[in-house]
């Protein structure tokens, strides 16, 4: 666990996680909520958050550096405030994404302004993010994610088409309250613990279910993909989801469980170069993985009927998809998974791909500079990269213009998208 400082211990600290997303920053407060430890997301961001981060940044930081430590400094203005027992939970990685330097800046800003004490719990992904905790916190946390991903596609998949305004992100909070209620729970078996997430889930698509809405497949598909932290935190990309809602798309959200299984990949193949194939460190690599696998299966098997056409690709397809482009053995992170994902999501039937990068990402020039190739070889489809830094204008616009293009190209395209059993229900009613 990567700490600067004397290490410390959660214990008697508040642990606060960045909103990435919102339903995933919950899941994982449950999570170290389960063995004892006070955690919650980071309070929501406003515009006070940008002028914290502003203050505290010279320009070359990346958006969501500026968005996560303008949340941390913000927690420090609170009334009451101890940096004993505070703690912020920040993900690193290794690579050439500024990405890799979050940790070391913001311990730099804490230090400088007088809270050396407050503790950064920095999980890395050189080893897939193995020392966030003991082993129940690990396999419990990925349980959390998977689900967290599972009510996201499902309010993706049933929002623009709700008949009652603002009923499916009722049933969403709803949801996601009753499986982190089961999270929680201490002193539960592993077994159990999957059964009561299970049937927590159950009842979630069960809610989702019943919502009325009126399934109509002249709805184009919009594919997200780009920078994880910008694209999933709602604030930094000004909420561009639910605009493209708004303006008569749906869209398919690349998940957290990608950049997981990505990071499960990138370690044994970290095991493979240090020559130790046949180890028991690449066994221990390989059993971690088909635990998770097993356990994303039985949280899934529920909504096999709702996520019909929708399924989420193993990460060696996506890889695989990517290398003609930006070979994964030399390419590395997210602009891989960008790409790779961009052309399954194509062959999946969407309609237009759209990246969400913070501006200046590495990741989102490098992808946005291989798009036009992507789109010329896979049937011209619209492929727009939107770039976020605070100050956007004129976004409800290009969003309407790219959802035009999107709408054109549903007309002639040759890749159709396989709907689920709710647009069936439909057609035969009709």
């Amino acid at each position: 666990m990567s700490n600067t400082k004397p290490k410390h211990s959660l214990k008697g600290r508040t642990l606060y996680i960045p909103r990435m997303p919102y339903s995933g920053a919950r899941v994982m407060a449950a999570t170290f909520e389960s063995i004892g430890v006070e955690a919650r997301p980071v309070p929501p961001s406003d515009e006070h958050t940008k002028e914290l981060g502003n203050k505290y940044t010279s320009g070359d930081e990346c958006y969501p550096e500026k968005v996560t430590l303008g949340n941390f400094m913000g927690i420090t203005e609170q009334e009451g405030f101890d940096p004993k027992k505070t703690a912020f939970m920040m993900m690193t990685a290794n690579g050439p994404c500024r990405f890799g330097q979050y940790l070391i800046y913001q311990r730099k800003v804490l230090d400088d302004n007088g809270f050396e004490d407050v503790m950064i719990l920095s999980p890395t992904s050189e080893n897939s993010y193995e020392d966030i905790g003991g082993q129940d916190v690990i396999r419990t946390a990925w349980r959390g994610m998977v689900s967290s991903d599972i009510l996201m596609k499902m309010l993706l998949k049933t929002r623009p088409y709700e008949i009652n305004k603002g009923e499916t992100d009722e049933v969403f909070e709803a949801s996601l309250n009753d499986v982190c209620d089961a999270i929680r729970e201490p002193g539960v078996t592993h077994k159990k613990k999957l059964t009561n997430m299970r049937n927590a889930l159950t009842r979630a698509r069960d809610a989702f279910r019943a919502i009325p809405a009126d399934y109509d497949p002249e709805r184009p598909l919009i594919g997200v993909v780009g920078e994880i932290f910008c694209r999933l935190n709602m604030f930094s990309n000004e909420d561009l989801v639910r605009k493209i809602e708004e303006q008569g798309g749906e869209c398919w959200l690349s998940d957290v469980s990608e950049w997981v299984w990505y990071t499960n990949n990138e370690q044994q193949d970290n095991i493979r170069k240090k020559g130790k194939r046949v180890s028991l460190e690449m066994l221990g690599a390989k059993i971690k993985n088909a635990v998770q696998r097993k356990d994303e299966h039985a949280l899934l098997e529920p909504f096999h009927e709702d996520f019909k056409g929708s399924e989420e690709p193993d990460v060696e397809e996506v890889l695989n998809y990517s290398y003609p482009y930006l070979p994964y053995t030399g390419a590395l992170g997210e602009m891989v998974l960008s790409v790779g994902k961009a052309i399954y999501l194509h062959k999946k039937g969407a309609d237009g791909i759209v990246d969400i990068s913070p501006f200046t990402c590495m990741n989102g020039i490098v992808c946005e500079a291989i798009y036009p190739v992507v789109s010329r070889d896979y049937d011209h489809i619209p492929i727009r990269t939107f770039y976020f830094d605070g100050t956007q204008s004129d976004l409800e616009s290009d969003v309407g213009i790219f959802l035009e293009l999107a709408k054109a190209y549903k007309r002639r395209k040759r890749t159709k998208r396989v709907y689920s059993f709710k647009f069936e229900a439909r057609a035969k009613a009709a």
